[in-house]
């Protein structure tokens, strides 16, 4: 099983999902987090343990306190797979567009040699950066030729 799996899993189910959310502001514990669901400690707690063996979360002992802490490093493979997809699906728009342009120009050539007037575009042209390659590093980054 690769590794994404696993986490695709467990952020399936919403109250996973809000658990992460919150623990994106801090650790805390088991019972901190029931407290808004009006669920038992021990349903927290398994979703804690899906979470948990999602490798999303990892739990230590201090002294009584058993504090709950996000791994930000698996929202990172997850971020970055999530982004890949979007960048290849821009990729091709962008060169779907790109081909339709050229279409539409040769058949304005085409039709100004006749003496015929030339077809309005259908719409602008998709500019998402066909020169770019995406790289790890380029989270977040956008670049849109105009």
């Amino acid at each position: 099983m690769d590794a994404l799996t696993p986490v695709f899993s467990a952020l399936a189910d919403p109250t996973r999902r809000d658990i992460v959310a919150r623990l994106a502001h801090g650790d805390a514990t088991a019972g901190e987090l029931a407290a808004p669901y009006g669920i038992s400690p021990q349903a927290v707690s398994k979703h804690l343990r899906v979470l948990e063996d999602a490798g999303l979360v990892s739990r230590r002992r201090e002294a009584q306190r058993r504090p709950v802490h996000l791994e930000v490093d698996q929202l990172d493979l997850l971020t970055m797979w999530i982004e890949r997809q979007r960048r290849t699906a821009l990729l091709h728009a962008a060169e779907l567009a790109a081909a339709e342009a050229a279409e539409r120009e040769a058949a304005e050539r085409a039709a100004a040699g006749a003496g015929e007037r030339p077809a309005e575009p259908a719409g602008p042209a998709l500019h998402g950066g066909t020169d770019r390659v995406f790289q790890p590093w380029d989270l977040g980054s956008r670049r849109i030729d105009g």
